[in-house]
């Protein structure tokens, strides 16, 4: 371990008594609200707990370069530096600890997150981007580890657009010309993670303002850190990334966690590499300690040795800034021991607050109920009954919502078969209760602001006596050439994106008429691409990022579902990423390359529209409906339909497609069969093959998933036929029984079915490859008539005998 008096006597760095004193407050004051919310979480007061202690110093230290308009992509240990930025308060940290779901108290999730998750309110109360340059910014913290990781290379990476882009400059409340660093922390384990290395390659090769701060407390929970990283130190894991003349990589710093000097000087070299010069910097922080080990789900002395928990002592980053104080002469023992009191003090008000407002915001609730309760026990003919109840509730100790929800539900049941002024009273409660609780739980998953997409009016594609026939490839490309042109908010990032125009050459020749900087090549790193997109959206972008192929996306599935999808939704509507992720997707290729994970993408993206266009008209139309809202997107083009040819359009770069609106491509009146993508095409020609014998279907694109069939147009072409099919290329179980269940269930499509609704899928295993591989993995017209002839053979026999 390092010598506990070396280099810390003396410094270049002026530093004022008044500044180092408040620099120890602050230090003070976090360990306390440490320390009294560990207390609070075993006296049942929260659910769970994690703390900043012992990384008090270093955070003091990267605040003191942090400037309005920066941005911190965190790790949920940050309390010292969200302290000292002004961004945090000590009862707001107890308001989040306690989940309080009001978000004057809790400005960052409402509730929604766990303790220590922060960030910043973007948006006004209409929707609108705030002045970014006038903030001190922080994206909401995401719990999975490394999770916040991409999305800072997109936040660094946007300054690189402010500052090489002049078309960008006049966007006075995103930057000041690229001037923004994008500050992103993360535990010493976390940088195990694959999103770690990645992120640190890809800011390595785009050369971008980021500074990666690792705070080395020398385990992940339990696990030594020789088990974690190369010769158990990332920094020396790293050295071949360090930066050298004439060649890209990153700058390397280290700084012991409890040196004030060090961790300062530490800091500046960082802000003066990554702001002015946009060279990435890893700020390696070692020695921290735990002073009261990982989180409230354990204590540190069942795996630490006694020698490490006395270096903990030993080396305690506040005890040696005392130290070091006293010997410098900041202040005298007096003054140190005033602030340290002053911040129990702090910090104990600061938790009373809190609680009291807390418990305050229950009240009203709980005591409604309670006395219609009351009420019942004098009206039912189950007064004892009810009166355990009630007594049950007042007798719970800090009794929350679903404490009070349960006991008036339980007393209803109780009153079933009763007719009394008290239970109509109760389920009037219910009733009243229920929007608020919405309010607090369930809303913003999508946006809620008239800018949704879901507002955007319908534009219609016009076509003329001259409007030619040409392959989906040039509609495409048409479409991005109009928008690159007329927005320069707009750029695209992807593997094979730029030089070649990505591999269906839907951007061919634009990187060369609009710059590398607008059309772009990215590497093989699916994760940081997406990363990429997010953090760049949150500033007022509109990027459009490219997944070469859709079975690629799994590589990036982790950050579109903790981050993107799930971000407008965690920070209840204050912060937002307007990003469409491209891709293609569909028939062709093989086990690799022609999956349609489908259900995966549904069961992950809820917060992202899902969008599923049969042709090119339809995505651009798509694609222009997405740019005009501010709700995030996955568009997903068909990958055997590049070189089938449409009419192209008069007014592409004006045409909307609606979210959520099916449309009929074929009329009929014995079965409607649902459907979208490439599997129109395939169902078009299986209901010509079922004309021919005399079976008229009915066909229906539902052209997107997420939203579906707002307006329930699929159930009034059921009630004309009375039989249904769901007919996808996903895996058993996956998109086809999704849109049974949104239309036989949630839409009550079952009251017309004659006939047992019936799901086409895929097999379950990915396609086999080349023609044959696609025709005996996947639906084909042969299975889609069959399943349609199966059906009219139950209803009507005679006219279709059994075939087989």
């Amino acid at each position: 371990m390092t010598n506990l008096l070396a280099s810390v006597a003396s410094t270049d760095v002026l530093l004022t008594k008044e500044e180092v004193l408040n620099d120890y407050r602050i230090a003070c004051e976090s360990r306390e609200v440490s320390y009294i919310g560990r207390q609070d979480v075993f006296r049942g007061r929260a659910k769970f707990g994690v703390f900043g202690d012992g990384k008090e110093l270093a955070q003091i230290a990267m605040s003191k370069v942090f400037r309005m308009g920066d941005f911190r992509s965190g790790y949920y240990r940050d309390q010292t530096f969200l302290a000292a930025v002004g961004g945090l308060t000590w009862q707001q940290f107890f308001a989040q600890l306690y989940a309080h779901t009001d978000t004057a108290h809790d400005p960052f999730t409402g509730g929604r997150s766990m303790n220590a998750h922060y960030g910043n309110k973007l948006l006004d109360e209409k929707g609108e981007w705030l002045d970014q340059t006038q903030m001190y910014n922080t994206i909401c913290d995401v719990s999975s580890t490394a999770g916040q990781m991409p999305r800072a290379i997109g936040l660094a990476y946007a300054s690189k657009l402010f500052r090489e882009n002049p078309a960008l400059h006049q966007f006075t409340k995103f930057s000041k010309k690229g001037n923004e660093v994008c500050f992103t922390t993360i535990g010493d384990a976390s940088t195990s993670q694959g999103m770690f290395f990645e992120s640190i390659n890809a800011a390595g090769v785009l050369q971008i303002p980021i500074i990666f701060s690792v705070w080395d407390d020398g385990y992940g929970i339990s696990v030594p850190i020789k088990y974690q990283t190369t010769k158990s130190s990332i920094s020396e894991a790293l050295a071949g990334f360090q930066r050298k003349e004439n060649s890209n990589g990153i700058e390397i710093i280290v700084a012991r966690a409890w040196n004030y000097v060090e961790l300062i000087d530490a800091y500046q070299k960082a802000a003066l590499y990554a702001r002015d010069q946009h060279v990435p910097v890893l700020v390696h922080v070692v020695e921290v300690t735990q002073p009261q080990g990982h989180s409230t789900s354990g204590s540190h002395e069942r795996y630490k040795s006694k020698e490490r928990l006395k270096f903990e002592q030993e080396f305690d980053c506040n005890t040696l800034f005392k130290k070091w104080i006293l010997e410098n002469g900041y202040a005298t023992t007096e003054e140190i021991s005033e602030i340290e009191a002053n911040a129990k003090d702090v910090a104990k008000k600061s938790r009373n607050a809190a609680w009291s407002a807390y418990r305050d915001s229950l009240k009203p609730e709980y005591d409604s109920a309670l006395a219609i309760l009351k009420k019942a026990t004098t009206e039912s003919k189950n007064a004892k009954a009810i009166s355990n109840i009630r007594e049950g509730l007042e007798k719970t100790e800090n009794a929350a919502r679903r404490d009070v929800i349960a006991a008036v539900k339980k007393a209803i049941r109780t009153m079933r078969f009763e007719e009394n002024t008290a239970k109509k009273e109760l389920s009037k409660w219910l009733n009243d209760v229920a929007p608020e609780n919405y309010k607090r739980f369930n809303s913003h998953l999508l946006s809620e602001f008239p800018s949704s997409p879901m507002f955007v009016k319908s534009v219609a594609p016009q076509y003329t006596e001259e409007s030619q026939f040409v392959d989906g490839r040039e509609i495409i490309n048409t479409y991005f050439d109009k928008l690159l042109e007329r927005d320069p908010r707009v750029f695209a990032i992807g593997e094979d994106v730029g030089k070649i125009g990505d591999v269906n050459q839907g951007f061919a020749g634009l990187q060369e008429k609009y710059g590398e900087i607008r059309v772009t090549d990215a590497g093989i790193r699916e994760t940081t691409i997406i990363g990429q997109g997010i953090g760049a959206a949150m500033r007022g972008l509109r990027p459009i990022v490219e997944i070469q192929y859709f079975d690629y996306i799994y590589y990036a599935l982790a950050t579109l579902t903790d981050d993107l999808a799930s971000l407008r939704y965690r920070t209840v509507g204050q912060q937002k990423a307007p990003l469409i992720v491209r891709t293609r997707g569909h028939r062709l290729e093989g086990i690799w390359h022609s999956g349609s994970p489908m259900s995966a993408m549904l069961g992950s993206l809820r917060g992202m529209h899902v969008l599923v266009p049969r042709n090119f008209v339809q995505a651009a139309g798509f694609y222009n409906t997405i740019l005009k809202g501010d709700d995030p997107a996955l568009i997903i083009e068909c990958l055997n339909g590049y070189r089938i040819k449409e009419k192209l359009p008069t007014n592409l770069d004006e045409i909307c497609l609606p979210l959520g609106v099916p449309e009929v491509l074929k009329q009929g009146t014995d079965l409607t069969i649902v459907t979208y993508g490439s599997m129109c095409r395939i169902v078009m020609e299986a209901a010509q093959q079922l004309e021919e014998v005399g079976i008229n279907v009915e066909v229906i694109d539902v052209q997107s998933l997420l939203p579906f069939d707002v307006h329930h147009s699929i159930t009034e072409s059921i009630k004309k036929t009375n039989r249904v099919i769901f007919a996808d290329e996903d895996v058993p179980g996956g998109a086809s029984a999704f849109m049974m269940q949104e239309v036989v269930d949630k839409q009550g499509a079952y009251r017309w079915l004659d006939s047992a609704p019936k799901a086409v899928s895929a097999q379950a295993h990915r396609p086999a490859y080349a023609s044959d591989g696609d025709y005996f993995s996947k639906p084909n017209a042969e299975t889609i008539f069959d399943a349609a002839y199966e059906i009219m053979h139950e209803a009507k026999p005679t006219l279709f005998p059994k075939l087989y």
